[in-house]
This record gives structure tokens, sequence and C-alpha cells, in this order.
């Protein structure tokens, strides 16, 4: 399935938003510092991510611009459940007025429809909704339709020169094939089923 005909792709974003909201949300404050399954990222540069740069910047792309590439000096902060959920319904509201047959240009060349963004923006709530889990240990069940839908669009974009140290994709981690569907996710996303969640050895002592 080509990633311009998900089906219903506003309501899976609409969902994924929603399952990330949730675990966000149950994250306790003194959990900021604790590693995540993001190599080099601990939960509030994780979080930081979500809110300061992955809101803002799909909230541009839904507009049918590209991305400003500078970083943004903004901070996560301690509120960072209500900015999620504010800057995740500022994206919604971009993609219900936009028009998803307009053509947009992509990087590399060439034009293809603003629904086409929609996929990399389900695919990316959907994994960090399972990183943040995975590294809290909060008790919220992740919806498997969601990680059905972000394996089978990634594995289509997803081509291996996109791996590497620098890129933000390690190699794939092979999992059992009769594994659950978030644990696939995860493996093909670099990532390892066997994370343990918890404070670093070094902030105990």
């Amino acid at each position: 399935m080509a990633p311009h005909t998900i089906p219903n792709p506003l309501q899976f974003l609409d969902s994924a938003l929603n399952q990330c909201a949730e675990v966000i949300g149950a994250i306790a404050a003194n959990q900021a510092s604790w590693p995540t399954p993001c190599s080099d990222w601990n939960v509030q540069d994780l979080l930081h991510h979500l809110v300061v740069q992955d809101l803002h910047n799909y909230t541009i792309m839904a507009r049918g611009h590209h991305i400003d590439p500078t970083t943004s000096g903004a901070t996560v902060g301690a509120d960072w459940s209500t900015r999620f959920t504010d800057g995740a319904a500022l994206l919604m509201r971009a993609w219900s007025t936009a028009d998803l047959s307009t053509q947009v240009a992509l990087p590399g060349g060439g034009e293809a429809p603003l629904r086409s963004r929609i996929g990399l923006q389900i695919t990316e709530f959907t994994v960090h909704s399972w990183d943040l889990m995975k590294a809290t240990g909060v008790p919220v069940i992740l919806d498997p339709v969601l990680a059905d839908q972000s394996l089978a669009w990634s594995q289509r974009m997803m081509k291996p020169e996109y791996r590497g140290v620098e890129r933000g994709f390690g190699p794939e981690v092979q999992v059992p094939i009769a594994s659950d569907s978030y644990t696939k996710l995860a493996g093909w996303f670099g990532r390892s089923p066997h994370f343990q969640p918890g404070p670093r050895a070094e902030s105990l002592r």
C-alpha cells in the first residue's frame, strides 16, 4: 500500500496522538532522567523531541510547507502533558482544514499528494509511544492496529541507506516471527524489545 493510500489517515493520526498523549500523561516527573530505547535519549530528551520538535514541524508540514531546519531554542519544561495535548490539537486542526490531494514538493525532487506526509507522522508517534511506555513502565495498553499500520508504512518507505549511527535508525533487530505487533515494530526500528525500564545505574549512587 502506497503511503498516500493509507485508509482513513487522519483517523489513524488522531488515534496515534491520543495514544501518545495517554502515555505522556502517565509519566512521573522523577522519570525524566530515565533512559529510553532511543540511543542517547532519556525520557525528557524524547519528550522534548515530540513536544518541541515533532508537533511544531508536523504542523508546518500539514500546511504544505517544508520544515525550518533551524533548531528551536525552546525546552519542553515540566508540563509536558499539557503541551503535548495542546500541540496535538493544533496539528489535527491544521490537517482538518488541509486539502489532502494538494501536490507538494518532495525534498529529493518531484511531487506527491499532501496526504503522503501523514504516514510518517502516524509512525513517529506510534513508535515513540512504545519507547516511552517501555522506558517508564507506565500501564498503558498500546493499540496493535497502529503498530501494524506503522510497520507496513515504514517497511515500504525506510531504505537500508536510512539506517546508521547518525541517521537515527540502527540495524534491524530480529525478533521471533510470532512476536506481537509492537515487538515487530520496535525491532524494525532497531530497538531492543528486551529493554527494561528504570533509572540509570549512576543516578542511584
